[in-house]
């Protein structure tokens, strides 16, 4: 073989890994976030996260739209003096929202092995061989690429047992190989 076949060669397998590692970078980024949240590493997650994004994404789909009934009338000191008394009594803070469950290092977990925070079943023991590792790589649930273009993919992870539901989690490309999560989309029943 001659020295500029493979020059040529060694250029084309170059580019082809450069392809492969492009192409797969998001699904890495999925699995560096499931593996992160697995360990509790809430500095990785704060790298591979977009929190404000997510939790703008996640409030749209929890919110409930307000009813569009007549706001009730505040009690009277004449009518209901219970009433007004309890109305003085209640804690003025408004309630927790509900997206702060989803982005706790359990929501993220729970989510990345599809199920809602604080329904999924206890993990699953750390494999210790790389047997062990392979086989609960492969046992799932396995996530997998619903879209992909260049600057954005869209994962899906099916709910064990229930594989109509599904949670879409959505990727933007930040540098050539820097990916974030920016997006949580929820099964069409938890919203």
């Amino acid at each position: 073989m001659t020295f500029q076949k493979r020059l040529w060669d060694l250029l084309v397998l170059a580019l082809v890994i450069f392809a492969v590692a492009f192409a797969t970078a998001p699904w890495f980024a999925f699995r560096a976030l499931k593996a992160a949240a697995q360990y509790e590493d809430v500095q990785a997650i704060g790298e591979l996260v977009d929190f404000p994004a997510v939790r703008k994404s996640l409030t749209a789909q929890l919110n409930e739209p307000a009813p569009a009934a007549a706001p009730a009338e505040p009690p009277s000191i004449w009518r209901d003096p219970l009433g007004v008394f309890k109305q003085a009594i209640e804690p003025i803070a408004p309630p927790e929202p509900k997206v702060n469950r989803y982005l706790t290092v359990a929501g993220l977990s729970a989510l990345t092995r599809g199920y809602a925070p604080g329904t999924a079943p206890a993990a699953p023991p750390r494999p210790v061989t790389a047997g062990d590792r392979f086989k609960a790589a492969l046992a799932g649930p396995n996530a997998a690429i619903a879209y992909w273009d260049p600057n954005r993919v869209r994962i899906a992870v099916r709910r064990p047992g229930q594989p109509q539901k599904v949670t879409v989690f959505t990727f933007h490309r930040g540098d050539l190989f820097a990916w974030k999560l920016t997006h949580i989309r929820l099964p069409g029943d938890e919203r």
